[in-house]
């Protein structure tokens, strides 16, 4: 099978996307990890498919597939990529603001220049039931058991769902056995995107996430959204927040409930190829 390619990264969040404007792809699962295998293959962290818009209130839609071969339903630094790609074939204009469809609904993109895009992530979801995660009201704090630890976790959609820690320190060494128990832990039935953030002022947080179906990435776009409405939510933050990831940095602005999150942040080429893997 071969595949031509372009490879990406959003703030160290690195991706391969592929052309699928003439069709959707069908790929399955194991070919998605041995596409993704940082030795064998292409190496990223999700495969994006730029693809036929499904409705007339979309400019196109985009496909995303995490590295061990499982959908996702969002990707903030994924969607900045796809909207840059788009400017690159032709397809959009740099000023221009469209509306593409993700696997968990339509966001607007605008591209603030060749290599910055601003995106329309919409309202985060504090409601258990449609994060899900298993608790019988919406609360700022909720307290799990995770490997050993009694954690505060607060818990948000922003599209997928997201546990958000509040840490001192950042490069605390349980912090690599609780990403993954955070992740798969059994309050969140469809898994979770791991958080752990350290507030440095009320504009400025640092970020880690361990992502469900990539593990420890160097940045996370709706990590770093989610990070920031918990803490907006708490009162903690204010509207506009600056977010330090291992790989960059994102802008956040959110004023508040009943108001849509924006995010702002780069997209960057890297190289093309063509996958020749069966």
């Amino acid at each position: 099978m071969k595949l031509r390619f372009t490879k990406m990264h959003g703030s160290g969040n690195d991706f391969a996307v592929i052309d699928s404007r003439a069709g959707a792809l069908a790929l399955n699962p194991a070919t998605v990890r041995a596409m993704a295998h940082r030795h064998t293959g292409i190496g990223f962290d999700q495969l994006l498919s730029v693809e036929p818009a499904r409705d007339g209130s979309s400019a196109f839609y985009y496909g995303i597939w995490n590295a061990d071969g499982s959908p996702s339903g969002q990707c903030g630094n994924g969607v900045r990529c796809v909207a840059a790609w788009l400017l690159r074939a032709g397809a959009l204009a740099i000023g221009d603001t469209v509306q593409i469809q993700s696997p968990s609904g339509p966001v607007a993109v605008r591209m603030v220049d060749a290599q910055r895009v601003t995106v329309d992530m919409g309202e985060p979801v504090f409601q258990p039931a449609r994060i899900p995660f298993l608790a019988p009201h919406a609360e700022h704090h909720y307290a799990l058991d995770v490997a050993g630890h009694r954690l505060q976790i607060g818990a948000v959609s922003m599209g997928n769902p997201h546990a958000v820690v509040v840490v001192d320190d950042l490069l605390a060494p349980e912090l690599m056995q609780l990403g993954p128990a955070l992740t798969d832990h059994p309050q969140f039935p469809e898994g979770a995107n791991a958080g752990f953030v350290q507030k440095l002022d009320p504009q400025h947080i640092r970020l880690r996430v361990h992502e469900r179906g990539a593990g420890w990435t160097l940045a996370c776009g709706t990590g770093a959204c989610a990070a920031m409405a918990v803490l907006r939510q708490r009162g903690e933050v204010d509207e506009q927040v600056q977010v330090d990831l291992p790989g960059g940095t994102l802008h956040i602005a959110w004023a508040g409930p009943g108001e849509r999150l924006w995010m702002t942040g780069p997209a960057t080429f890297v190289f093309e190829g063509e996958w020749l893997g069966d």
